[in-house]
């Protein structure tokens, strides 16, 4: 870990996802104990809260291609801003969502304290979809199945453009683990982008270990290390039912846990984020717990 401090960022946003509920996942999270446990790490935590956020009731849904864009863009930046001070102030940023548009206000945050210092920044996205569409590809037109496009430099301006460069990271260093749901239209974005994608296939056929090896290996070269974006979604519903848009076949409980002690392992974690908790669906605050110990063993715990 570079710090043995930790900062925790909320960001309830609600406004990126068809479903709603996600905007309580910060709730959630904390409510599942994670501050008191991740002081037991040994790790000085201060939790600033959480980010203002418009609501959508409130709010007009905006361009059908692109609902509540201009709040969502507002949301990103503030986020962006307090991330990058936490890292000038010499904190680890530990961000709590929300939907997953909020991972371009995270990624901007990071990539800009790296950029004005001279060095880049690698991105794991580990996620059940690859959030890759724009306005123009989307189904649906909810932005949090756009967040990484947009952090690969694609997509609206309002969000690309965050903090006045872009791409916010060279997709030679991203790698998105754990997809198994792609939109068709959403395909070529992926392949012209060249991310690099480990889908679940790639677990069952290689073994996660292999997987994990490379993709680390792939966020680190050039990079002073890399960012965690952790989508509740791709572990299996079965052990995380509360999530934003479930999959079936995702990561098993042990596999979520072996990806994050590698991560701890590497050395080269500079942030993290934890999305897409929707307390609504859930049970007994199942995924928000598991969440929290995802984030333990990313941040260090071991069995032994």
């Amino acid at each position: 870990m570079p710090s043995s401090k930790i900062a925790i960022l909320g960001a309830p946003l609600d406004l990126g996802a068809g479903r709603r509920g996600v905007d309580m996942g910060t709730s959630a999270v904390r409510l599942a104990g994670l501050n008191s446990r991740v002081a037991a790490l040994g790790y000085e935590v201060e939790d600033l809260g959480n980010i203002p956020v418009a609501q959508p009731e409130a709010e007009p849904s905006g361009h059908p291609r692109a609902h509540y864009l201009p709040q969502i863009a507002a949301a990103c930046q503030t986020l962006a801003t307090r991330v990058e001070q936490v890292m000038r102030d010499g904190r680890f940023p530990l961000v709590l969502g929300g939907d997953h548009s909020v991972a371009v206000g995270t990624v901007s945050g990071v990539s800009s304290y790296l950029r004005g210092r001279g060095k880049r920044m690698g991105l794991l996205w580990i996620d059940a979809h690859t959030d890759m569409n724009t306005p123009e590809t989307s189904p649906s037109g909810n932005v949090h199945g756009m967040p990484l496009a947009c952090c690969v430099g694609l997509g609206p301006a309002e969000l690309t453009s965050i903090g006045g460069f872009s791409p916010k990271v060279d997709p030679a260093n991203v790698v998105l683990v754990g997809i198994r749901s792609v939109d068709s239209t959403e395909r070529a974005n992926v392949q012209a982008a060249q991310v690099h994608v480990a889908t679940m296939r790639d677990i069952d056929e290689r073994g996660l270990r292999s997987v994990m090896d490379e993709a680390i290996l792939r966020a680190c070269e050039g990079t002073e290390g890399f960012h965690v974006s952790l989508d509740m979604d791709a572990v299996d519903p079965q052990d995380a039912p509360g999530v934003g848009t479930p999959v079936r076949g995702g990561l098993t409980y042990r596999e979520a846990h072996l990806i994050m002690e590698m991560i701890c392992d590497s050395g080269k974690l500079l942030a993290l984020e934890a999305v897409e908790v929707n307390p609504v669906i859930d049970e007994a605050n199942r995924t928000a717990s598991l969440a929290v110990e995802l984030i333990m063993s990313a941040l260090g715990k071991r069995i032994l």
